[in-house]
């Protein structure tokens, strides 16, 4: 069955996998996935990820980060651009999550960026989702 919209598969599998209080969540890998994963773990929302499997048959395990008492690093995720609708935004417009507490992750020219960084290369793009 083709999931329509990935990354929203991704993002709603590590909100269920958290909100379980799961050690890691398992999704079929792609780049932009990858991307994504690789920019949680950079910002300490993940404590890591792998990739198994070769061809269509790749996976990707990401495991879960919580704070003390197991609460999740994560304590939300929203996805912004849709296919049925995508969002675009200009370096001016990048929005800030929570007063800066979080990070929005854009797709940029230069590759898929958290919102700080597209900022200060004054880069504009779609903005993929909302992590705090």
């Amino acid at each position: 069955m083709a999931i329509s919209d990935p990354i929203a598969d991704m993002l709603t599998r590590i909100r269920n996998g958290a909100m379980a209080r799961h050690d890691s969540v398992t999704m079929p890998a792609s780049k932009m996935k990858l991307n994504i994963a690789k920019i949680l773990k950079q910002e300490g929302y993940i404590t890591g990820y792998e990739v198994t499997g070769t061809g269509v048959e790749r996976q990707m395990k990401i495991a879960l980060r919580y704070q003390e008492r197991n609460k999740p690093m994560i304590n939300g995720l929203k996805r912004m651009s849709k296919p049925g609708l995508r969002l675009y935004v200009q370096r001016n417009e990048i929005p800030r999550v929570y007063g800066g507490m979080g990070i929005a992750i854009l797709s940029t020219s230069h590759g898929v960026v958290p919102s700080y960084k597209a900022w200060k290369q004054g880069l504009g793009g779609e903005l993929l989702c909302y992590i705090w």
